[in-house]
């Protein structure tokens, strides 16, 4: 059972998203918060496996509470639902620690298709939004100074590759015929030398640095 935290200050919104996700029996819609203090005071109480984040709310706005969240619960993911999807709300959105970005216009396959993929702790973009936000920042130049000191092994930017791909470390493993704890060991190294807080920090300052490439 993915237990589900819907924070957003429309109530009529959120009255949506539960009679969709009622139908789901492996989903639980266990609160609701109408801003991001509210959202911080109920995961305090009980919490919760997954929060489904507005970014434009009062009092304390989607980006800031996605960071305390990451700070007081780590174990939460946060998935963005929003009407949003110009680049500066999905990379703030990304680099605060959330670890997807769906648009309020998806249909129920789609939202529960992200849910569950970022409960299985990969990140999720829908095509409409991943093309267009990879694309345009594989094209810029690194804008990080030491960028150029990073070196990245052959294995590193194999795992990497897999990584953006949305893989597990179980799925990397098997793809590439190695143990799972070689990966964690690689995953780790990679979060150290790009100095990346999270997967999803991962992800976006390595196609920001021009690491990898997005086809």
């Amino acid at each position: 059972m993915i237990r589900i935290l819907l924070a957003d200050d429309h109530q009529m919104i959120r009255e949506g998203i539960k009679a969709l996700l009622r139908k789901n029996c492996d989903i639980l819609v266990c609160g609701e918060a109408e801003n991001g203090q509210e959202a911080l005071d109920l995961l305090a109480e009980q919490p919760a496996d997954l929060v489904l984040m507005d970014i434009n709310m009062p009092e304390m706005n989607g980006i800031e509470t996605t960071k305390a969240i990451q700070k007081a619960h780590p174990k939460t993911k946060v998935l963005a639902l929003t009407m949003h999807e110009d680049d500066n709300h999905i990379i703030s959105m990304l680099e605060a620690g959330a670890s997807g970005y769906l648009l309020k216009t998806s249909d129920l396959k789609t939202l529960e298709n992200a849910i569950e993929q970022v409960h299985a702790g990969r990140t999720y973009f829908p095509p409409e939004v991943a093309q267009a936000v990879l694309q345009r920042h594989v094209k810029q130049k690194p804008t990080h100074g030491n960028s150029k000191n990073v070196r990245l092994t052959k294995r590193e930017k194999e795992i990497l590759r897999l990584i953006t791909e949305g893989l597990t470390n179980p799925e990397i493993g098997e793809k590439l015929f190695i143990s799972k704890r070689t990966v964690d060991a690689h995953r780790r190294n990679l979060l150290d030398k790009l100095q990346a807080k999270n997967t999803a920090g991962l992800i976006m300052y390595a196609v920001k640095q021009g690491l990898i490439d997005i086809q």
